[in-house]
């Protein structure tokens, strides 16, 4: 019986313990409820309405004279069969109040090619909003709604936000409007999409089609940012949810009111990350900067000096860890702007100064009409290469280097270089012949790991490839 009684007393405090650990946990987690009553008055619901034509669904009228009259009940009147209707397509997205006179902030593409923009308060009032400006490349769309003493959001400090920090998003998600989620900050700095001029910041918050342009906020009820992009494949939510930071947010605000759209700055380059295996054949002691692997002729970069090859360390005195660091410091400063920038060239450091330009809407570079056909073997490397022609170069867009024929077992395929490749610079020099990447091969010691530009499917990039004899 005394057994009976301990065992008893040992189950009652361990429950107990669990209960209370349970309880402080509970209490340890933050409570959205006022924070979410406070804040839904300056979210809003927008509707964007656009009309499109549809197709006839009988594309030849006359074959209609021919349906034989019993089956025409089911085709219905012949002008409501055949002739083109305009319908009206609408897109539902979320956005916010920045002003109290009316300036609300959105993403472009839910605006997008909208005939009609309409914006729909917590109080149910209704507006048409005029689209002041858009910018495509962030994504941001600034409207205006002819109201006044409106409620707003407060702004946080964007170097305030923190990895692991409680967020919050209000917005409309499948149309259900005021939808609370909340979750953490996975990650800063994100921008590893088509266009990297925006640092997204990267949640876990429940984001849906319709949340899109609604505002993300931390636990002081303040908007960090904008949600924008989720990553899935089941077209919802999965996990991985991405919002332009208020930084970013403000500065194309600003940009929008005063002159209707957006200038960032351009280098005229195209770089990609420096691997562990690229750093060591640059010579460089850790794997870090941005590699330059494109000049744009006569672009920024061009005519400050910088060259293919080099590394990017640091721009305007900001350390470039990643080649995903570049763009956006590089677009967020003014076009004219003296900037200096630390290259690593030759295994060594070199400052220098790049007067930034203003980023084109298009540029094409001049192509070269040269032909040196004398296809060869790199024996060292177990390669077959070819020089350029007429048709190679237009299909490419490479003016001088050496097309890769075939890439035996060795050191080339173990690199990974591919038949296709044309390779433009090895280990620093400039190639423009099979005769000169032959020679530049056979002088390397053995066990040396070189850069090797190539441009592959249109986009340069440099592999490390060791030549081991």
């Amino acid at each position: 019986m005394l057994r009976m009684n301990v065992k008893l007393s040992f189950f009652a405090l361990a429950l107990a313990s669990l209960l209370f650990s349970m309880s402080a946990r509970a209490a340890s987690l933050p409570d959205f409820t006022e924070l979410a009553d406070e804040l839904k008055p300056a979210v809003v619901n927008i509707s964007a309405v656009q009309e499109v034509q549809t197709k006839p669904a009988l594309q030849n009228p006359e074959l209609y004279q021919h349906v034989p009259e019993l089956f025409r009940q089911f085709f219905g009147q012949m002008p409501q069969f055949h002739q083109p209707q305009r319908r009206k397509a609408p897109s539902l997205g979320s956005g916010f109040i920045i002003s109290e006179d009316g300036y609300i902030l959105t993403n472009n593409h839910v605006v997008k090619g909208a005939d009609k923009v309409l914006v729909r308060l917590i109080d149910r009032r209704e507006f048409e909003a005029q689209v002041i400006g858009q910018d495509g490349r962030s994504d941001l769309a600034l409207l205006k709604i002819d109201a006044d003493d409106l409620p707003v959001v407060e702004l946080a400090d964007p170097d305030d936000i923190k990895v692991g920090e409680w967020v919050m998003a209000i917005g409309s998600p499948f149309g259900f409007d005021y939808s609370v989620t909340a979750g953490i900050v996975s990650a800063t700095g994100r921008t590893s999409f088509q266009d990297s001029y925006v640092p997204f910041i990267q949640t876990d918050v429940a984001i849906n089609p319709g949340n899109s342009g609604g505002p993300l906020f931390n636990l002081d009820g303040e908007v960090v940012g904008i949600n924008t992009i989720i990553v899935t494949r089941s077209g919802g939510y999965m996990g991985l949810s991405f919002a332009i930071p208020m930084s970013v947010a403000m500065d194309v605000v600003e940009q929008l009111k005063n002159k209707g759209e957006v200038s960032r700055g351009w280098l005229g380059v195209e770089i990609q990350d420096v691997s562990r295996q690229l750093a060591e054949s640059f010579g460089l002691r850790q794997a870090s900067g941005a590699a330059i692997t494109r000049l744009v002729p006569d672009g920024p970069a061009a005519a400050a000096g910088l060259k293919v090859g080099d590394v990017i360390l640091n721009f305007d005195g900001y350390d470039v860890k990643l080649s995903s660091d570049l763009p956006h410091l590089v677009g967020s400063t003014k076009a004219g702007s003296k900037v200096p920038v630390e290259v690593f060239r030759n295994g060594k450091k070199k400052k220098l100064t790049v007067v930034v330009g203003d980023l084109p809407q298009e540029f094409v570079a001049d192509r070269s009409q040269k032909n040196q056909p004398a296809r060869g073997e790199i024996e060292r490397l177990n390669m077959i290469v070819d020089n350029l022609n007429d048709q190679l170069r237009e299909r490419t867009g490479v003016d001088e280097g050496v097309v890769v024929i075939e890439v035996k077992q060795g050191d080339a395929a173990q690199a990974g270089l591919r038949r296709g490749d044309v390779i433009t610079m090895f280990n620093g020099q400039q190639v423009s012949s099979v005769a000169e990447l032959a020679r530049i091969v056979v002088d390397l010691e053995a066990d040396t790991m070189v850069p090797v530009r190539v441009v592959r499917q249109g986009r340069p990039i440099f592999l490390p490839l060791r030549v081991t004899e």
